[in-house]
């Protein structure tokens, strides 16, 4: 059985009554969506706050058969009912200081917004703090997207369902996104992006 078929299955046994089955998807989602929201929000008590808002509404969701079961993938209706929950917050509140995201990940996703070889010129930390403060300062629609692409690896088709948008739009502003990263960090590449422009 596939996780997609997996998850579904879990759904429907929550359907009929079994709390378990609810727990074991908590189980496999908690950390992802709570990442999510950290990554947008930039703050970690927030992000565990709201991520078990999240659990609590797709809770609620299934129980109301809010959704028809073996449509797509439980994790993009989940991310879904995420992604709403943190722009939602976002506009009611003023942006705050964001927290240092895992400088190992960060490193990695240095590559897709700057030079392969920025590992090289910067330590991982300094990096790792400058692309989380670049990425808390972009606009809400572009940070989940870039969010959802580079640290949960999830296509564009699945974030276009997420965000309720094009698949082009997803594309679009990802482009816009790299782009102004690349911009935002090139000071610290020591004059490789001395003329920073479109991303390629």
């Amino acid at each position: 059985m596939s996780n997609v078929d997996s998850d579904w299955s879990l759904v429907e046994q929550v359907k009929q009554g079994n709390d378990h089955a609810f727990d074991e998807l908590m189980e496999r989602y908690k950390k992802p969506v709570i990442n999510f929201i950290y990554r947008m929000l930039g703050n970690a008590s927030d992000a565990e706050d709201m991520a078990q808002d999240v659990f609590v509404r797709a809770y609620q969701n299934i129980c109301k058969s809010a959704f028809r079961i073996g449509e797509g993938r439980f994790s993009t209706w989940l991310f879904q009912i995420a992604h709403n929950a943190a722009i939602d917050n976002l506009r009611k509140r003023k942006r705050q200081p964001t927290e240092t995201i895992n400088d190992m990940e960060e490193s990695k996703f240095a590559r897709a917004v700057t030079d392969k070889t920025a590992d090289k010129v910067l330590a991982e930390q300094e990096l790792g703090n400058q692309i989380a403060n670049a990425i808390s300062e972009l606009p809400p629609d572009q940070k989940t997207a870039i969010v959802l692409s580079e640290y949960h690896d999830i296509s564009y088709s699945e974030i276009s369902e997420i965000m309720k948008c094009s698949e082009k739009s997803v594309e679009s502003r990802l482009y816009r996104a790299k782009n102004t990263l690349r911009q935002r960090l090139a000071h610290l590449l020591h004059g490789s992006y001395e003329e920073a422009g479109t991303y390629e």
